[in-house]
């Protein structure tokens, strides 16, 4: 088969070949250069697993969109490699898909939990414990919601369980293998990955001023508000890690042009900049830079963990300074 049969659109095999290469080969080198002993070595090799990681991640998206195969087999086949490679394995595959995209069909952000009512019910030190985690950008409330995924699966059917039995078992061979072979590699592979969550919040947190629903991927909505495209619009939002050099924003693959996304879900993650300028030119309304956003990332930081809402983008000014962000909403925690 022709590799420009593989792949959905005419002219993305290059595209998706080189994107796919790099996850796999980088995430394949980030584990090579975290087993020796040089310090220097180890750094290179977290920062590249953590990006790699990152890329993962952003392709469970395109796969969960069918943007990269033709066939809708070889788009779910592709997701479940990336899942098990980022840890977002555990729940079904067809879950995570459908939630994602009942949250662009219902202009929803559809959680699976609801952490803050779980906090709120905790005792007091465990409360002031996820908070001084946040406080020390450990990403604490992600590590629960991925923990709570796991937990549900026990909670489930026999088939659920013999499922997330052998899953672990995978996860914690794959872990002492690599203990085995380089015991300061299970520290490096821990802070990539608490830089992987980091990142996808990052980008999850400013995208939307959606309304939350707590609910499973088959729940309805509590309500009946209309949630049309000028509503999605108005509340969804670019953040654009760079507007000088567009290409840096192929480091989180293109998902920070997310009006383009959302005008068309379906358009592949390498035409989404130019769709981007086609749809909105110069007009930066629903356009926030990396720039004006980690300041309030930062100041933010726990602020937003325990906020009813996600703040308020001002129309001009420090557009983003009470723009607090969303909270446990990443596409990797879903039922």
């Amino acid at each position: 088969m022709k590799a420009a049969s593989l792949f959905r659109y005419p002219g993305s095999a290059g595209y998706n070949v080189a994107g796919l290469a790099y996850a796999m080969f980088g995430y394949v080198g980030g584990l090579r250069l975290i087993t020796p002993s040089n310090l220097l070595l180890n750094v290179a090799g977290t920062v590249l697993l953590a990006h790699s990681l990152v890329v993962c991640a952003y392709f469970i998206h395109e796969f969960a969109h069918g943007t990269v195969f033709r066939a809708a087999a070889n788009n779910d086949r592709g997701g479940e490699v990336m899942a098990w490679i980022t840890g977002a394995c555990f729940a079904s595959y067809h879950g995570l898909k459908e939630k994602h995209l009942r949250h662009h069909a219902e202009r929803m952000d559809v959680a699976e939990f609801d952490y803050r009512k779980i906090l709120r019910r905790a005792p007091t030190w465990a409360c002031k414990a996820v908070l001084a985690l946040e406080w020390a950008y450990i990403p604490a409330i992600e590590l629960l919601m991925h923990g709570l995924v796991v937990q549900a699966q026990y909670k489930g059917s026999a088939a659920m369980r013999r499922r997330a039995n052998n899953l672990l078992a995978s996860r914690i061979s794959f872990f002492v293998l690599l203990g085995l072979v380089a015991p300061r590699a299970l520290a490096c592979y821990a802070v990539a990955y608490l830089m992987m969550l980091q990142v996808l919040r990052f980008m999850d947190a400013y995208q939307h001023t959606f309304d939350v629903c707590i609910a499973s991927s088959s729940s309805p909505a509590s309500d009946n508000k209309l949630r049309d495209r000028a509503y999605e619009h108005a509340n969804t939002y670019s953040n654009i890690l760079s507007l000088s050099n567009p290409y840096l924003n192929l480091l989180t693959l293109n998902f920070a042009y997310h009006n383009a996304h959302h005008a068309r879900p379906a358009a592949p993650w390498h035409e989404l900049p130019a769709l981007h300028e086609k749809l909105y030119g110069r007009d930066q309304t629903q356009v926030l830079t990396a720039r004006e956003l980690l300041r309030s990332y930062h100041c933010n930081r726990v602020k937003r963990i325990l906020a009813p809402d996600y703040g308020e983008v001002h129309p001009e000014g420090d557009r983003a300074h009470d723009f607090l962000g969303a909270v446990g909403v990443s596409f990797l925690t879903a039922i």
